[in-house]
Order: structure tokens, then C-alpha cells, then sequence
């Protein structure tokens, strides 16, 4: 029986529909661009091409692995964050848009120098130094993996002579001081791990967790953070919904001054800021 595209769409999207995912129809046209190999406006285009059994293979395969939840980017293998596409695997958290609250925060300030903790897929600093051109940057991350990423994303956005990757927990390895330092640390509390989504499963626990309060890394970035901060230098960090407050009082209590809470592009909290002494 000939199979069109079409019909790979349409019944693509009534599986993911089954299966509660939101806006299925979207996310079977991605998939559909990506097991066929065709751009999302070619696509548009050639809906009424006949399929190959390659193809339908392919589709059936990533249609099933996206019913069990598993991330959009762990299937297709890259994320679309700020301005640029990252290589996204399961070493990694996937870059979320809320994210980019802290990118957006970053750039409203002068700086020449960045250091990012707990770099991930390096979606953060990348997107930072893809913007200030003559700036450098240091990432880490406890992870191999994950630092691999990172580096194959630098070397995509030709931005790897500007950004250093080493393995460290948190400072435990990072010389020197920064005009800029940036993270997204595991945040969820441990007891909040079981109400979240079925997707959370299929990413670093390492990356979404402290397997505490929400806050341990928070008070090793804080504590830390005055050794490698210039004077007058920011210390940027992502929060989750309710942190703000317990953020704002550890970055208070490690000396920095003009500290902040910063709401996303939905009004919730989400970046807190503080600045070195002068």
C-alpha cells in the first residue's frame, strides 16, 4: 500500500495525540523533517511524495519513542535555544526557553570575561560569546559527557578558540577571576522530583537535582563565587519558581551587593542576580 508523507503526518499525529502530547500535530512534522532528511519548508512542499519503507520505518520508531516520552531533542539530537541550534543527547539537560532569561540578563551588562558552572550542552556561555565578539570564556562541568557536547557545540559555532571546557565541581578547578559568572545548577528538590514530568526521566539526574532542598549548589556558587568575581563583577544564576528569596539571601550573605530577582518572559521568577563589591 503506498504511503504518502501526508499520511505519515496525519497518523503520526493521531498517535502522539493518544499518547498527551501537546500539540502533536507540530511535533509530528518534526519528526517527520527529521526521519526523511528534509528541511521543515521542503516538507511543507512535498507532503504528497510517496514514502520509503526507510522512512516509515524511521517514522514508526521515533513516533514510538516520543509516546514514551522521551525528549523532542533526545530524538532529533539538537534543540533550537536564543539564536542557535545545539547538539542535545541524554548527558545533558535540554535547553528550555525560559532559559534564555539568563541570557537575555547576561548581555545587559558590560563584560569581556565569563565563567559558566555546570556548562551542560554549553548552550548558555556559547550563546553569550556568539554575541560579545571579543570576549572569552571558561565552562565546566562534572560530567565527560557533557563536557563533550559542549565542545562539539563550540566547534560548530566556531566559538571553541574563545571558550575553555574543563571537568570541575563547581570551583574546584577554575583559576582565576571573572567579569561574568552564569549557571543553571540542579535546583529541583528531592522531594519534588516525583510530581514532574514523565520527560524529566530521560535526562542527567545529576543536572535536575541536589537530591536535597533545591539549594546545595546554590551555596557552593555563592561561597565561591567572591574568589573569582572582579570587583564590581556579576554573578547570574538560574532559580526555580519559588527560590528567588532563598537565593537572594545567600547571594546577600556572601557580600554581593544589588541583588536582584529577575522574572522570565512569562512573569515568574527566574534569575537572580548580585554584584561584587567594588
Amino acid at each position: 500500500m503506498t504511503c504518502r508523507l501526508a499520511d505519515l503526518a496525519r497518523d503520526g499525529t493521531a498517535r502522539l495525540e493518544a499518547a498527551g502530547i501537546h500539540n502533536p500535530a507540530r511535533e509530528a512534522r518534526l519528526l517527520l523533517a527529521h526521519v526523511s532528511g528534509l528541511s521543515a519548508a521542503r516538507l511543507g512542499a512535498e507532503m504528497d511524495e510517496v514514502a520509503g519503507p526507510d522512512v516509515v520505518c524511521r517514522m514508526d520508531k521515533a513516533v514510538a519513542r516520543r509516546c514514551a516520552r522521551e525528549p523532542m531533542s533526545h530524538i532529533i539530537g539538537k534543540r533550537l535555544f536564543y539564536k542557535h541550534e545545539f547538539q542535545v543527547t541524554p548527558d545533558v539537560l535540554d535547553p528550555r526557553p525560559e532559559t534564555e532569561a539568563l541570557v537575555l540578563a547576561a548581555l545587559e551588562f558590560p563584560w569581556a570575561s565569563v565563567l559558566d558552572l555546570g556548562t551542560g550542552s554549553g548552550a548558555i556561555i556559547l550563546s553569550l560569546l556568539a554575541e560579545r565578539a571579543k570576549a572569552a570564556g571558561t565552562a565546566t562541568d562534572l560530567s565527560p559527557a557533557a563536557l563533550g557536547v559542549a565542545r562539539a557545540n563550540a566547534e560548530a559555532l566556531g566559538l571553541a578558540a574563545r571558550c575553555d571546557m574543563i571537568q570541575s565541581d563547581w570551583f574546584a578547578s577554575v583559576a582565576g577571576c571573572f567579569d561574568l559568572i552564569v549557571s543553571n545548577p540542579p535546583y529541583i528538590a528531592e522531594d519534588e522530583m516525583p510530581d514532574l514530568g514523565p520527560e524529566l526521566s530521560f535526562e542527567p539526574r545529576i543536572a535536575l537535582t541536589d537530591g536535597a532542598d533545591g539549594l546545595t549548589a546554590y551555596r557552593a556558587i555563592c561561597t565561591g563565587a567572591g574568589a573569582h568575581l572582579v570587583p564590581g563583577g556579576w554573578l547570574m544564576v538560574e532559580i526555580g519558581l519559588q527560590q528567588g528569596p532563598g537565593v537572594a539571601a545567600l547571594m546577600r550573605h556572601a557580600g554581593l551587593v544589588d541583588v536582584r530577582i529577575l522574572p522570565d518572559l512569562d512573569g515568574r521568577d527566574r534569575v537572580v542576580q548580585g554584584r561584587a563589591s567594588v
